[in-house]
């Protein structure tokens, strides 16, 4: 929800048309899947590298729904 906020704050213009909602959707829905993904391939939580796939993963997300290049221009 930080990661929305702030790329909400930061990038007021480029993310105008663009809801919080969707915004946090994205981020949390990916960082949920890398969150499995590394439950399944380490079997337990904790790793330093399931929590930085988790990171990159947040922000592909935002990337995805704000900014990807193929995204109607409104």
């Amino acid at each position: 929800m930080i990661a929305s906020a702030l790329a909400k704050l930061v990038w007021r213009t480029g993310l105008k048309r663009v809801s919080w909602l969707r915004l946090w959707a994205a981020s949390s829905g990916c960082a949920a899947l890398a969150m499995l993904g590394g439950l399944v391939v380490f079997a337990h939580d904790g790793r330093l590298t399931t929590y930085a796939a988790m990171v990159v993963a947040a922000a592909l997300g935002l990337w995805w729904v704000g900014f990807r290049p193929f995204r109607k221009a409104a």
